[in-house]
C-alpha cells in the first residue's frame, strides 16, 4: 500500500459532513490505493495517533515514508480531488486544526 489513511471506527457514518467519510470518499472516488486504519472514537484514548502526527484529530494520511498529512478535511478532499496528494508530502507539517474529528 502507498499510503494508510487513519480515521475513526465509526465506519458506518457517510454523510458528507463526516470529517473521515470526506476524506476517505474523496480517496475512493478518484481511485487511490490505501490502507484503512480505525482507531478510537474518544480523543482520549488516541495516543497512537497523537505520536504519529503530533495531534488528536483525524482524519491523518499516513505516507509510505512515514511522512503525514492532516488539515481541515474539506482541504484534504480538495487536494485529493486536484491531484495534488502527493505534494503534502513534502509539505511541512500543519497546524493541528480545531473542528475536524
Amino acid at each position: 500500500m502507498a499510503l494508510k489513511l487513519h480515521r475513526c471506527s465509526a465506519e458506518w457514518v457517510k454523510i458528507g459532513t463526516h470529517p473521515c467519510w470526506k476524506v476517505q470518499k474523496a480517496l475512493d472516488e478518484e481511485g487511490v490505493e490505501y490502507e484503512l486504519v480505525k482507531g478510537p472514537l474518544r480523543k482520549s484514548r488516541r495516543q497512537d495517533l497523537e505520536h504519529l502526527s503530533g495531534q488528536r484529530s483525524y482524519p491523518v494520511i499516513e505516507f509510505e515514508d512515514g511522512g503525514v498529512y492532516r488539515e481541515e478535511s474539506k482541504e484534504m478532499a480538495a487536494r485529493i480531488h486536484a491531484g495534488t496528494l502527493a505534494a503534502a508530502d513534502k509539505a511541512p507539517p500543519q497546524a493541528p486544526p480545531g473542528s475536524d474529528g
